[in-house]
């Protein structure tokens, strides 16, 4: 039997189009628990950061006015009226013709607009300061609100939360916030050739790379894995089997199975269990892919071969997890140059890993049922449906792993 494929950008196009008003819920969580997950809300402020004007070196707090035109020779002279340490509050004002000593971090007090450096002053003994160097207005001093202002949207609601967010929240007080639930996808590993990791490999068995290096992928990526272990090729068993893990996740992958063969009866498991969306994509590797939803969530029929499940995985699977959780962050790509000629199959998207040094990208070529290059790849390249391939040196977009 042929399958009936449609395009990689068509394939994205129908999964997202089936779950465009698929809702995964919210949860409010503590900052100390929200590392990795996907805010479900804008994060405004509700004050400016920082606080109050400080200074950013250790010196003396003037106006800048009265350090105009002062040099080495003709230094300004300014009348010293005490010292503001970190963290105290300013409580003396600075008029002209005077300065107060700060320390770095330490609050401007009220009339100054700049800091001279330690380094450029001299403190006499009888409690006068002279500038040898001039400063200009807010020169050496943080503003307020100069980092963050009220009503300010510091983070936007979709975005996936990392070390570098943790630090505004906890500048701005805030302790718990609104995240997206995460997301449980139940991976299935299917095939009457499949043993477990830990089991001796009688010949004609293989292990089971799929359940592992899929649930790898899928919690890499800041979602839960629940896997349902290996089956064999029973449509009855599968049957059952899809059913549970559609009930319990929000997402079901299924390896193996999902070829045009006699036993390949992953595509009519899905659909009497709900409905196929399509049975092939016109990609390399990864063309047998299967697209259905059982019970209102996706089900992916993916390749048994675990570099084709992989890629299938890390680009169609994942764009719509993305894409459900609402997320506003997308894959990381860089631009290089591909270090030799790759030929590709005109009318079909091809996918090749690639290793990336000093700026050029060198393909790594293999079979879908291969895994060991995956290991060492830096990324992968997409050669478009409409090319006969890449020339050397031709300018790529190398999509991260």
């Amino acid at each position: 039997m042929m399958l009936n494929v449609v395009s990689f950008e068509e394939a994205k196009r129908i999964t997202e189009a089936e779950f465009s008003s698929f809702e995964i819920g919210t949860e409010k969580l503590n900052i100390s628990y929200c590392l990795g997950r996907v805010l479900a809300q804008d994060i405004v402020s509700e004050e400016n950061i920082p606080p109050f004007s400080r200074s950013t070196v250790d010196g003396y707090a003037a106006l800048s006015q009265d350090t105009f035109g002062a040099g080495e020779s003709i230094p300004a002279m300014l009348s010293l009226k005490g010292e503001i340490l970190m963290g105290e509050e300013a409580k003396t004002a600075v008029s002209s013709g005077e300065c107060i000593k700060i320390s770095t971090g330490g609050m401007l007090p009220k009339g100054a607009d700049s800091v001279v450096m330690v380094e450029h002053t001299e403190q006499m003994f009888d409690g006068t300061c002279l500038v040898f160097k001039a400063v200009s207005p807010f020169q050496n001093v943080t503003r307020k609100g100069d980092d963050v202002k009220v009503g300010q949207t510091v983070i936007k609601k979709g975005t996936k939360i990392t070390s570098r967010h943790i630090g505004i929240l906890c500048a701005l007080g805030i302790t718990q916030v609104e995240c997206a639930r995460k997301i449980r996808v139940g991976i299935i590993s299917s095939g009457d050739e499949i043993v477990s990791v830990e089991n001796e490999v009688p010949m004609g068995k293989i292990r089971d790379i799929n359940s592992h290096f899929l649930a790898a992928l899928i919690k890499e990526n800041g979602y839960d894995a629940i896997e349902y272990g290996i089956l064999k090729d029973d449509f009855d068993e599968l049957y059952s089997t899809l059913q549970k893990a559609a009930d319990e996740c929000d997402a079901v992958l299924i390896s193996g199975g999902s070829s045009a063969g006699a036993k390949d009866m992953t595509a009519a498991v899905i659909d009497k269990n709900g409905e196929v969306f399509f049975h092939g994509i016109a990609v390399k590797p990864g063309k047998p892919t299967i697209f259905g939803k059982v019970r209102g969530k996706a089900v992916f029929g993916l390749p048994g071969h675990p570099a084709a499940a992989y890629l299938i995985a890390k680009t169609v699977v994942l764009s719509l997890l993305r894409f459900c959780n609402k997320q506003a962050d997308k894959e990381l790509t860089v631009t290089a140059e591909i270090t030799e000629s790759i030929s590709s199959n005109h009318g079909r998207e091809e996918l090749v890993p690639v290793i990336l040094e000093q700026g050029k990208a060198q393909p790594l070529f293999f079979k879908s049922g291969l895994v060991s290059l995956l290991s060492s790849a830096d990324g992968f390249v997409i050669i478009p449906r409409n090319k006969e391939g890449l020339f050397t040196n031709e300018k790529v977009t190398v999509h991260l792993f």
